[in-house]
């Protein structure tokens, strides 16, 4: 079993309302973020990839310029700008097209936080 990552980056604002920050998170503010896409599997026998790096560099690219210097409560199906959402959400625009992805990290290095999705039912 192999497991290949990549990252990408995106600035983007948002508001965002929550019980504790309540004034400075209803403001319109920004964050940097990193997103790592995660690809899980055994090599094709032919090509020797898991997966072929320009497809996946082409479908993050969709979703990052989906993402990116954007006004994050104006994305369709987003929802609340949180990690969660955005781990979802790019997870939900490369599911499609990317075989064997294995998990969607979304990073904000300012504040040592992340979050991953792994796909699948998030109300459990």
């Amino acid at each position: 079993m192999f497991e290949i990552s990549k990252q990408f980056r995106f600035d983007a604002a948002h508001t965002l309302d929550r019980v504790i920050d309540t004034e400075s998170s209803r403001r319109i503010h920004g964050h940097s973020y990193r997103a790592e896409v995660t690809v899980r599997g055994r090599p094709d026998p032919v090509t020797g990839m898991v997966v072929d790096l320009g497809l996946l560099q082409r479908s993050m690219e969709e979703a990052r310029d989906g993402l990116d210097h954007r006004f994050l409560d104006e994305v369709n199906d987003l929802g609340p700008a949180t990690m969660e959402n955005l781990s979802r959400w790019i997870w939900d625009r490369l599911s499609p097209v990317v075989g064997n992805l294995h998990k969607v990290s979304v990073y904000r290095d300012s504040g040592a936080e992340s979050c991953s999705y792994w796909g699948g039912d998030v109300a459990a």
